[in-house]
């Protein structure tokens, strides 16, 4: 086995160009736009074991917190240090030295590219690599690669490089909560509806600007029996299972009322004491990151 920093993948991508349902009735829980706040240092004392936060809080003028995305796979040697990263800064789980002194949501995003090595990712997606390789536009680079991790949707490093993660979470720009209101329903057994509604608090003006929702699962375990992670142990996080855009909006102020909406698929096995959802605003065109919030899950 070759040791390295990370698995480089060849692309020349083109230049950047800038519970159940009774009867007919479902149960359904309203967020009331305050259940959507992220594990930050100063409420560490308070919210220890949470995931991606899920404590309301008042949001105020108060900037949100910084997405960071992770682009990981169980058939790259590499990654499992970058999965453990930031399993450790997502639960609150870390020593002194990698405590983050500002809110986060992390996602973690499974490519399928190094399948062919002997190992296939049980939740790798090529949606996910299809990701990466706009991103890859977007910041001008030659290649893909894992583990990657990307900031706010305008900044990259190697996601196992612990001193660059965080200053680029340190340094990243944040932006104020929006007052958009969520409902989750539970329609039927295998699936999950979000709607949402409410202003974003900020102008979109001259682009387009997509609302997206994923659906995550922490505390997976896989006994890895072939390709380069051979005889380990995995253990991931924050894992998207789902991801999809409730509405685009372009030209409008930031009072005007938004809405979306979108199903997710659920898949066997879900136990929704180990997932959370995530709502973030997404330039179409840039890919930067303009406000991201943890929705609760509720019990239905």
């Amino acid at each position: 086995m070759v040791s390295r920093s990370c698995c480089c993948f060849g692309s020349k991508p083109r230049a950047s160009e800038g519970s159940d349902a009774a009867g007919n009735g479902a149960k359904v829980h309203t967020t009331n736009g305050i259940d959507l706040n992220p594990t930050s240092k100063a409420g560490a004392a308070s919210q220890a074991g949470d995931i991606n936060g899920a404590k309301p809080k008042s949001r105020g003028s108060t900037p949100g917190p910084v997405l960071v995305e992770l682009f990981t796979s169980q058939g790259c040697t590499t990654s499992p240090a970058a999965d453990l990263l930031i399993s450790k800064l997502g639960q609150g789980d870390s020593s002194r030295e990698v405590e983050l002194d500002v809110p986060v949501i992390f996602l973690a995003y499974h490519v399928e590219y190094w399948d062919y090595l002997g190992w296939k990712d049980p939740f790798a997606s090529s949606l996910w690599t299809v990701r990466q390789r706009a991103y890859s536009q977007s910041l001008e680079q030659d290649s893909i690669y894992t583990p990657q991790v990307v900031v706010q949707g305008r900044s990259q490093c190697l996601g196992s490089d612990t001193e660059s993660v965080l200053s680029l979470i340190r340094s990243a720009p944040r932006f104020p909560f929006s007052e958009i209101k969520t409902t989750i329903a539970r329609p039927s057994e295998s699936s999950i509806e979000v709607s949402l509604s409410g202003p974003l608090r900020f102008k979109v003006e001259g682009y387009s600007l997509d609302i997206l929702v994923a659906l995550y699962e922490n505390g997976l375990v896989t006994d890895c029996t072939k390709g380069e992670n051979k005889g380990r142990l995995l253990t991931n996080d924050f894992v998207v299972r789902c991801l999809e855009k409730a509405c685009t909006v372009k030209d409008v102020s930031a009072r005007k009322t938004v809405t979306g909406k979108v199903t997710f698929n659920l898949w066997e096995g879900y136990s929704r004491s180990k997932c959370g959802l995530v709502m973030f605003f997404q330039n179409a065109s840039t890919l930067e990151i303009q406000g991201a919030q943890s929705l609760e899950l509720p019990d239905i």
